[in-house]
């Protein structure tokens, strides 16, 4: 529905530009939660084999077109699908229908594998919903999950074999992962079929012994509905998990020996596409160690190929495994205090580091074997920026394939004679174009939203980013400022702080337009500053500056975005009596230690879903920063805006969903109940039955409004 009302309010502004109908105004609230400004984007697609082609999901069916010519050259299927997939061989072509939504990135679905050489139709498993349908390498069955079981079925004789039958809800899941593996590693299918597909290997998740999260869903009964899943709290009993590997022609299970291993995790399996050996990484619970091993599944030789240790975490939601040759496997690591990428022998040894410098590798596109070069996305032009390229594989001969300033991100056909090029750079749209491969030439523009950059230019009060390196606490930190189209440097402004500076994440980017920039843009027409600063903790400038929070979340970024405000506060155009702030989740948290910590600071906070203690929160994430509450309460406690409540001073607006599953409406209860015992007065808006993004139907209207409102009044 978003995106259809997006693509109207596109073709609105469009048609204004055109007719010349408007003049400049503000930007409205409507403006900036309806995306009135939002700017087309080419989707990209999937890249075909022979990489001269590519698909696209249309609202009309499935399009075929040509990198070269980028014009549609056929229309492979029909109809309305949410989602398809091609088989390796692209002989078949998976549809997807009816998603329903599980949790974050989990969902079921109705499939229809059609089959592209005589245009027939197969429904898988009947028509039932299912998750996670993969073909095999050799195109002649499809595993799926069909209520915490795995399932085959035989495209050839519509057969469907069950291959786990212990499978139930809160108790025992196969193939796919629990609510903690699919949050904090983000992936959900937890199966892997081997090259010759005969072979499936999965995880089975026994949460058996996990500690159950019960959320009150009151929609419109009479009597409220409950949501009730397996949520381990930080400390608490994880599922228990081993690997196991089905044999599809002998219809026989053998589990993976991990018994050496205590408390663990397996963030990743993947079979090596060149000898059929499975690699499954093993991480300690503190998430500081990882073990990558090779099993064999015919002699079942279980081996360590190498480590990957950290003094402090290792960011195991994030991994560069990849096997680029029968004995080559490229790996991403910190170890030199930046990520970069380095290649290893399936024998453990190192062969050599592939990218050098203080600057890191962001994202990974792929290895082409017929000119030996690996392409990656990294933070070489500075660390608000991104810039694409490709080099050898033994570090030599670097290409600039695209590095002009702002964020350059690639879609790389098969072959890497070509990719699409999104380039966005802060107050201009994005632009989106064909360019050669192998030198980054452009080929042809794709997508420039002109007409939407000119309706933006002629017809709002736009006020642009203003980036500056600040520097505080004996730190230099990226901010960005938004000031009011009509500002007077003689004149004093309230100052609204926005923030998540949770570890890793970056806010402070050289990009184009989001929500909140939109907001931002609302709130400076009324006469309002807004900053954001990514103090320590943040990510794109190495490791030692991401991980100086570790065992000790929130004390460091706090003090620094205090002392950032103090900054700013200082500035002859800034009111610092008037300074506020606003998070959500992560800034959330921070909000409340502002409204705190900071309450000689910040007149008025507003936080949203935010965690309160992280002991409410979950194992994974929480302990990959902090370890245990058991081994360090006071990186627990010590930070922890429950235990300051008796200091607020200013103006506080706290919001949650009563249905959120990941920061539980527990976190914002505490709160509330810190502060009535502090005997503080603060305002409190709980959203019935929505989740951690807090939106559908009017919702996101309504919120925004009362959060605007809030800082009008308070601010």
């Amino acid at each position: 529905m978003k995106t259809v009302l997006r693509k109207i309010l596109t073709y609105t502004v469009s048609l204004l530009v055109i007719s010349g109908t408007l003049k400049a105004q503000n930007v409205s609230l409507e403006d900036a939660v309806y995306f009135k400004y939002y700017p087309r984007s080419i989707e990209g697609g999937e890249s075909m084999q022979n990489g001269e082609y590519y698909t696209v999901l249309s609202p009309t069916g499935i399009d075929k077109y040509s990198y070269k010519t980028f014009q549609k050259t056929e229309n492979l299927e029909k109809g309305t699908f949410s989602s398809y997939k091609f088989d390796k061989n692209e002989k078949f072509l998976l549809l997807e229908s009816d998603p329903e939504p599980i949790f974050r990135h989990s969902k079921k679905a109705k499939y229809v594998l059609k089959d592209l050489t005589n245009n027939s139709y197969l429904p898988i498993f009947e028509g039932k919903k299912i998750q996670e349908p993969t073909l095999s390498p050799d195109g002649k069955q499809i595993a799926f999950v069909y209520e915490n079981n795995i399932y085959t079925q035989n495209l050839e004789n519509k057969e469907i074999t069950q291959i786990t039958f212990d499978g139930e809800k809160n108790k025992i899941i196969n193939g796919v992962t629990d609510w903690v593996y699919e949050e904090e590693f983000a992936f959900v299918k937890a199966f892997d079929w081997s090259p010759d597909s005969k072979k499936i290997a999965y995880i089975r998740f026994d949460e058996t012994e996990v500690p159950i999260m019960n959320i009150d869903i009151y929609g419109d009964k009479l009597y409220p509905t409950e949501l009730s899943f397996k949520y381990p709290k930080a400390g608490e009993k994880n599922s228990i998990v081993n690997v196991l590997i089905y044999d599809i022609t002998q219809k026989k299970t053998t589990q993976v020996d991990l018994n050496s291993y205590k408390d663990f995790y397996v963030p990743k399996i993947k079979f090596n596409p060149y000898n059929d050996d499975l690699y499954i990484l093993v991480s300690n619970r503190h998430q500081n160690k990882v073990d990558i091993l090779s099993y064999n599944p015919t002699n079942q030789n279980l081996k360590l190929v190498f480590t990957e240790t950290d003094k402090a975490w290792i960011d195991t939601d994030n991994f560069i495994l990849d096997f680029i040759a029968p004995n080559t496997i490229l790996w991403a690591s910190e170890r030199d205090g930046f990520r970069h990428l380095y290649i290893y022998d399936t024998n453990g040894k190192l062969k050599n580091q592939v990218t050098k410098g203080n600057w890191e590798v962001t994202d990974f596109y792929g290895y082409n074997p017929k000119n030996n070069r690996i392409y990656y996305q990294s933070t070489e032009p500075g660390s608000i920026n991104r810039g694409v390229y490709s080099i050898k594989l033994n570090g030599r001969n670097k290409i600039d394939l695209a590095t002009k300033s702002g964020i350059n991100s690639a879609r790389f056909s098969k072959n890497y004679n070509y990719f699409i090029l999104n380039h966005e750079e802060a107050n201009h749209v994005p632009v989106y174009t064909l360019n050669n491969g192998n030198n980054g030439v452009l080929i042809s523009v794709l997508e420039n939203n002109e007409n939407i950059q000119k309706a933006i230019n002629a017809y709002t009060n736009f006020s642009p980013k203003e980036f500056k390196e600040i520097e505080v606490n004996g730190q230099k930190f990226n901010s960005y400022m938004i000031k009011p189209k009509d500002f007077n440097p003689s004149k004093k402004h309230p100052l609204l702080m926005y923030l998540y500076n949770g570890p890793g994440s970056q806010q402070v980017k050289n990009n184009s337009f989001d929500f909140y920039f939109w907001w931002f843009q609302y709130l400076a027409s009324k006469g309002y500053i807004v900053a954001v600063v990514d103090a320590r903790g943040t990510g794109a400038k190495g490791a030692e500056f991401k991980k100086s929070t570790y065992k000790n979340l929130g004390k460091l970024e706090i003090e620094d975005q205090i002392a950032a405000a103090k900054y700013f506060g200082k500035l002859p155009y800034i009111d610092s009596e008037r300074i506020g702030m606003f998070g959500w989740s992560f800034g959330g948290y921070m909000t409340l230690l502002a409204m705190t910590k900071g309450a000689d600071t910040f007149k008025t906070g507003v936080a949203v879903a935010p965690v309160t203690n992280w002991r409410f929160y979950d194992t994974v994430y929480t302990e990959r920063f902090l370890q245990t509450p058991q081994e360090n309460p006071d990186g627990y406690d010590k930070n922890s805006p429950i235990n300051y409540a008796n200091l607020l001073k200013g103006n506080l607006l706290l919001i949650h969903g009563s249905a959120d599953d990941n920061v539980h409406v527990q976190n914002s209860m505490r709160m509330a109940e810190a502060l009535v015992q502090a005997d503080k007065d603060f305002d409190y808006m709980i959203y019935s039955d929505k989740n951690h993004g807090i939106y559908g139907g009017n919702t996101r209207m309504q919120l925004f409004r009362k959060i605007s409102n809030y800082l009008f009044k308070n601010l």
